[in-house]
């Protein structure tokens, strides 16, 4: 955890402040009515480093990054005291702008016979002095104004041949944060002074109705952290935490990743705010927040932004090596300037004594002072020579280290021997592989100058430098606004043949990808693994060294990726990127990881075992191989073999009075039809076709209409008979002896015959295949076109019994030691109570088990009747012949 407080607390600090300045004016031109006398606000630094030149450009840079602290009253003007602790990369941004200026000035096209000059201050990270420093450079750093006599009414920066403090700039090559940005932008847009900074990245500088004068040649940040929600999202790191700085800069980043990152499946675990005034105690807090994350990771994977992916310091550090391996990052582009490596290896306080930042350099890296500074008082008129100067031109009241104090650090470093030289030296310094921030410093440069060269440039302008057309501007004449609307529209190319331009006041984004990989000395290494171009994303995953070690992308989830075949569930109350994973239902498949939903099959297809796929549906009917097939089979043959064997021994035994009693004709044709119903169910097994399908209905309804009939005479008889024995009833048998039994017989089932007919002529039933039956088999059934046809079968059946059952009750009371009106009850009771149930059990049973229930139904029905009726018969036949006799069977 240290690492991480350690690595938090590398960032400059700053303060907060607050500048109230009223500015009255027109857009061409300042017109003060009041005269006013005015003197300029204290400088905190007395250095400054400037070259002369037909036209000055300013520079602001944090060069000096250890502030005092500063103690506010709020009853006289902030006392503060100057800043110590010379930065190494703030001065080479420095440095990039001066190379950049002597290579435009030894630029024959850009800028003709115009000697282009600077004047650049430290603003120490401070918004006070950044803001006084900007002050000072377009206000040409005078010690006091009379306001009526204002140089800058009509808005024209009239250059003078010399001034106390130096000459007003046109431009700003300034704001090294967005803050600064924005104050500058405000306090001097109604001067219209441009502002081009090199490192302010809010995207809220973009708006031009609030920032007009505003320009930048780094990226919004709009762009980077798009670039990071899609290297989250390409990585499928759906459960991350974020640790931001408690400022415009975090909120505004955090937000634009949120954005970016909805509904694309990653979540946000945590999110932890550092300020720069807690920066120890929020920084442990945030990594204990990391350290007791909730995620599934493979381990702690840092995606980081510009703000530290490049920081040598940190990539330096063999603490963090141990832990900070494989980072990701997001960096500012990396170009290459020629020609700056050696022009920062040639710097030497001895060809420059007056540069007190190099003097400053000295001390710091050789330890050792070069020498007394030489002043040089050179009128500001004159631009002859290019020696860089540093002017101590601040007020007495700003504290700044006295000269005894001055004298006595410079005694406790011993002098230079002359011969200490950057040259042939490793160092950070002269270190120009990865140029990112000075790069953009270099291009603002080039900005600039091409925006002069266009205002400067006119093609009226006679060759002579004397004659200049009234439409032309002259160097010293500058107008801001007319610069401003050059620099709108200027379409830089720099010396590596790089074109960029401004749209609106940023600049096409450009990033590098980075990634940190060890290497065999312990420091860490930067890798440029991709880049980013605008909206479009490119990257090298083989060259990525992850911090597990291993070429497989580290994982960051809240819950693993639902496999195929399931789908996610959302837990109640927690982020969406928590979920359970539920089997999708049968019938349903996913075929995809992480899915949402699971897809229901076609009616004709089915999920597979794994329900990731659908295939189709097994045809299944009721078939001779199954067991239920098989056991009724063998119920129906083995009740076609018993009413056969009845049959025989009724035929063996015809002569006998207990198989002529009632007609042994009907009897014969009972057993007979008993046979056919006990066959016909076997038409109902096996794979339906189009003929099966019309004569298994067909001979049921025939079968037991026939049997039924047998029944209905039968009873008819016994009926007839024990009536015909009253007096005066003997015509009553002449309607019902054989022949009209035999017909009466053959009327009712000539009835049946014609329903059939006519039933399977118009609509009959065909096979089918069962959709309807969820399951991964379809059964293939005899569908029932027409449910009347079927109904009229089933309701004449169901007449004829009922009237068999009514008259057969009738009867049963009748005198007799054998009536067999009593069987013949029994026997429609267990035929009416079967069919009853069938028709709710034939409705509600699945697929094939449709047939067999009417299967069932058939051979219940036809066990009844063959084991009702004769059962008992054959009982006295084979078991007690005693019993059957004429006198038995007529005794009462």
């Amino acid at each position: 955890m240290s690492w991480f407080l350690w690595l938090l607390t590398q960032w400059p600090s700053s303060a907060l402040s607050l500048l109230l300045l009223s500015v009255v004016g027109r857009q061409m031109g300042l017109e003060v009515v009041q005269a006013i006398v005015c003197s300029r606000w204290g400088a905190p630094n007395n250095k400054s480093l400037y070259q002369d030149g037909d036209v000055i450009i300013g520079g602001l840079f944090n060069l000096y990054y250890i502030p005092s602290a500063v103690e506010q009253s709020f009853t006289k003007l902030p006392h503060y005291e100057p800043c110590t602790g010379l930065d190494l990369e703030p001065l080479k941004y420095t440095y990039a702008m001066v190379f950049a200026v002597e290579e435009i000035n030894s630029n024959s096209t850009l800028l003709p016979g115009v000697k282009l000059g600077y004047r650049i201050l430290d603003s120490c990270s401070r918004y006070p002095w950044a803001l006084q420093g900007a002050l000072s450079l377009v206000g040409g750093d005078s010690h006091g104004c009379n306001l009526t006599g204002f140089m800058y009414r009509s808005a024209a920066y009239e250059q003078p041949a010399e001034t106390a403090g130096g000459k007003p700039v046109p431009l700003l090559i300034a704001a090294a944060s967005s803050t600064t940005g924005k104050m500058m932008s405000r306090i001097l847009g109604p001067l219209s002074v441009p502002v081009i900074s090199y490192l302010a990245s809010c995207p809220c500088l973009s708006d031009r109705t609030k920032f007009p004068n505003f320009f930048r040649t780094i990226p919004s940040d709009i762009y980077q952290a798009w670039a990071m929600a899609r290297l989250a999202i390409r990585f499928h790191w759906t459960w991350m935490g974020a640790v931001i700085e408690n400022n415009d800069y975090g909120q505004l980043a955090i937000q634009v990743f949120q954005e970016e990152i909805q509904g694309k499946g990653v979540c946000l675990a945590f999110i932890e705010t550092v300020s720069r005034e807690t920066i120890m105690s929020d920084a442990r807090r945030a990594a204990l927040t990391i350290q007791a994350s909730t995620a599934r990771v493979t381990d702690r994977q840092f995606l980081a932004s510009e703000a530290w992916s490049t920081s040598d310091d940190l990539l330096q550090d063999l603490a963090i090596s141990k832990v900070a391996n494989g980072v990701l990052g997001v960096a500012i582009r990396s170009s290459t300037i020629p020609g700056f490596e050696d022009y920062l290896r040639s710097l030497h306080p001895i060809h420059r004594p007056d540069d007190e930042f190099l003097r400053d350099l000295w001390k710091r890296e050789f330890g050792c002072s070069p020498g007394p500074i030489q002043l040089h008082i050179t009128p500001v008129s004159s631009y002859s020579s290019s020696r860089l100067k540093t002017r101590s031109d601040y007020p007495s009241n700003v504290s700044t280290s006295s000269p005894a104090k001055g004298s006595l650090q410079r005694a406790s470093l011993p002098p230079c021997s002359g011969t200490e030289s950057l040259e042939g030296v490793q160092h950070p310094f002269t270190d120009t592989s990865q140029l990112r921030v000075a790069y953009n410093v270099y291009l603002a440069v080039y900005a600039a100058a091409h925006a002069l060269h266009s205002l400067l440039s006119c093609p009226s302008r006679d060759n002579s430098h004397g004659h200049n057309s009234s439409t032309c501007s002259s160097p010293k004449h500058i107008k801001p606004m007319e610069l401003l609307q050059h620099l709108n529209k200027v379409n830089v190319t720099t010396p590596q043949g790089e074109i960029f331009y401004f749209q609106g006041a940023d600049i096409p984004a450009k990033y590098d990808l980075v990634n940190w990989q060890n290497t065999p000395e312990g420091p860490l290494k930067l890798v440029l693994i991709g880049r980013v171009d605008g909206f479009d994303l490119h990257l090298n995953e083989s060259a990525i060294q992850w911090s597990t070690g291993s070429n497989q992308v580290p994982a960051s989830v809240c819950s693993e990726s639902c496999p195929p075949g399931t789908r996610k569930a959302n837990r109640k109350g927690e982020p969406l990127c928590c979920f359970d994973c539920i089997p999708c239902a049968e019938g349903e498949i996913s075929n995809k990881t992480g899915s949402l939903h699971c897809e229901r099959c076609p009616s004709e297809f089915w999920s597979n075992v794994e329900q990731t796929a659908c295939v189709p549906r097994q045809l299944d009917f009721l078939s001779f191989n199954e067991t239920l097939g098989i056991t009724l089979t063998t119920a129906a043959v083995s009740g076609a073999a018993v009413t056969t064997a009845v049959f025989a021994v009724f035929l063996c035994y015809r002569q006998t009075p207990m198989v002529r009693a009632n007609n042994s004709e009907l009897s014969f044709l009972l057993l007979l039809s008993l046979k056919l119903c006990f066959l016909c169910s076997l038409v109902f097994i096996g794979r339906p076709s189009i003929w099966s399908c019309r004569f298994q209905q067909a001979a049921f309804g025939i079968s037991f209409v026939l049997c039924v009939s047998c029944l209905l005479v039968k009873t008819l008889v016994v009926l007839a008979v024990f009536r015909s024995a009253r007096p005066g009833a003997g015509a009553l048998m002449k309607w019902f002896g054989p022949g009209q039994q035999r017909g009466s017989v053959g009327l009712f089932t000539s009835i049946q015959v014609i329903i059939c007919a006519i039933w399977l002529s118009l609509s009959p039933p065909v096979p089918q295949p069962d959709l309807g039956f969820q399951g991964s088999k379809v059964t293939l059934e005899c569908a029932m076109h027409s449910v009347v046809g079927f109904s009229l079968v089933l309701g004449y059946i169901g007449l004829l019994a009922c009237t068999c059952l009514l008259l057969a009750f009738l009867a049963r009371k009748l005198p007799d030691n054998f009536n067999e009106a009593k069987l013949i009850t029994f026997s429609m009771l267990i035929f009416c109570a079967v069919w009853v149930a069938f028709v709710p059990a034939y409705v509600s049973s699945p697929g094939k088990y449709v047939v067999a229930v009417e299967i069932f139904a058939i051979l219940a029905s036809s066990y009844g009747l063959l084991l009702c009726i004769f059962a008992p018969k054959c009982f006295i036949i084979l078991l007690r012949p005693q019993k059957n006799t004429k006198k038995h069977l007529m005794a009462r």
